[in-house]
């Protein structure tokens, strides 16, 4: 089976007829426009396909209707679930542009090839994202293409030029 990526998470069941209420965990919120099946995964890795009847935007987040879950008791199941698409679904991005999911769990070595340790998230300040690297301490380590001079997915791994003191205490 192909790999699933989240674009949103069910909060809660909102109202009597099998809405739920769910945070949005896709930088493309529009590509709900037109999608239809999609898979829930829920607590525990149990995975249900599901058919969009209908959405809407509430806020910061959106409520999802999905075919044959019309009540409350119906909806209650889905709580805290993951909704996915498979990869190959995803939005296409530049070549120089990468998901979170893609950048996490790469290695990260140093252009001399020593092993630095392995991304554990990325932060978005609002300007160059920030890769959490977990190896002999934690390090921040700015997701730029002067630092970051090579990011292979397929092997995983990001090889980084960090200037002087970047991985200093």
């Amino acid at each position: 089976m192909e790999d699933l990526v989240a674009i949103a998470r069910i909060a809660r069941p909102h109202g009597l007829r099998g809405e739920l209420l769910a945070d949005i965990l896709t930088d493309f919120p529009e590509r709900f426009e037109g999608l239809r099946k999609v898979t829930a995964v829920m607590p525990g890795e149990r995975k249900r396909q599901l058919e969009i009847e209908s959405f809407r935007y509430r806020n910061e987040r959106i409520l999802l209707k999905f075919l044959g879950i019309d009540r409350i008791e119906d909806a209650e199941e889905f709580r805290n679930a993951e909704i996915c698409i498979t990869e190959n679904e995803t939005v296409a991005l530049d070549d120089d542009e990468f998901f979170d999911w893609q950048l996490e769990g790469c290695k990260v070595s140093g252009i001399d090839g020593d092993l630095i340790g392995e991304v554990s998230s990325v932060m978005r300040t609002g300007g160059t994202e920030v890769l959490v690297v977990n190896g002999a301490k934690e390090y921040l380590i700015p997701f730029a293409a002067t630092i970051c001079v090579m990011v292979d997915i397929p092997n995983k791994l990001i090889t980084v030029d960090p200037p002087e003191g970047l991985l200093e205490f």
